[in-house]
């Protein structure tokens, strides 16, 4: 599913990988644009995207633009954006002024970047995730990190192609708290991340990817069946926020 509001990823004229490593070690001191399609994990720790929240297909991998991390601020109203001033991780946060009228919080501050869908059903879809919670904005902080070690010792190869998961926790008043998991399965070019093609590294090479990794073999399993359904196969259905 191709999204006409993508953004070109890797643009030229950024900054340089040292830059990049450094800008991205900011964002652990870090305690959508109309059209763009959001990316968001719900209260059930299900990642959704889009108007319609669609739940994204489970074992799917979504790639990481490295230049795309944004830092600033947030205003909600009642379930509504009232004010947001975002700006690149490699630039000083953005000016606030008085939080607008009816800002339930005042501002908020807020992490995010932009992702890509690197294979199954949803192949090519573009999205924004943004985040406030203290789980979801310690998730970017620690990839922020790998990535700035990574561009560090392969900057060929700087974009984390990541598996979308949640874990929780126990809170005494609200229950099972569920906070982000994002998961890094591979490394990829940003050539690679801007033309989407479907091609992965040697995953027994990449350094820096978690030790839990499906099997190539298996990876190409699942791309295979996407590919070429049964034809008496069941429609898969998805769950709707």
């Amino acid at each position: 599913m191709s999204d006409s509001t993508a953004l070109t990823f890797g643009k030229a004229g950024l900054p340089a990988p040292a830059n990049l490593a450094a800008a991205l070690r900011n964002v652990q001191n870090e305690v959508g644009p109309g059209g763009m399609t959001i990316l968001k994990m719900d209260k059930t720790g299900h990642w959704c995207f889009g108007t319609d929240a669609t739940e994204i297909e489970e074992g799917s991998t979504w790639a990481i633009d490295p230049f795309s991390f944004l830092h600033g601020f947030i205003a909600w109203g009642d379930g509504e954006v009232l004010g947001e001033r975002m700006a690149s991780v490699s630039q000083p946060l953005p000016d606030l002024g008085p939080a607008p009228d009816g800002a339930t919080k005042g501002w908020e501050s807020q992490l995010g970047f932009m992702v890509r869908c690197m294979d199954g059903e949803d192949e090519g879809q573009v999205a924004r995730y943004t985040t406030t919670s203290v789980g979801g904005k310690r998730a970017i902080q620690e990839l922020a990190v790998k990535i700035a070690d990574r561009v560090d010792t392969d900057p060929e190869h700087p974009a984390p192609v990541c598996e979308l998961l949640s874990e929780h926790y126990p809170h005494k008043k609200f229950g099972k708290i569920f906070t982000p998991k994002l998961k890094i399965v591979d490394w990829v070019g940003l050539d690679l991340l801007a033309s989407g093609d479907d091609a992965v590294e040697d995953e027994e090479n990449i350094p820096g990817a978690e030790e839990v990794k499906a099997p190539a073999e298996e990876k190409k399993s699942r791309r295979a069946s996407v590919e070429a359904p049964v034809a008496d196969a069941p429609q898969r259905r998805r769950r709707r926020a």
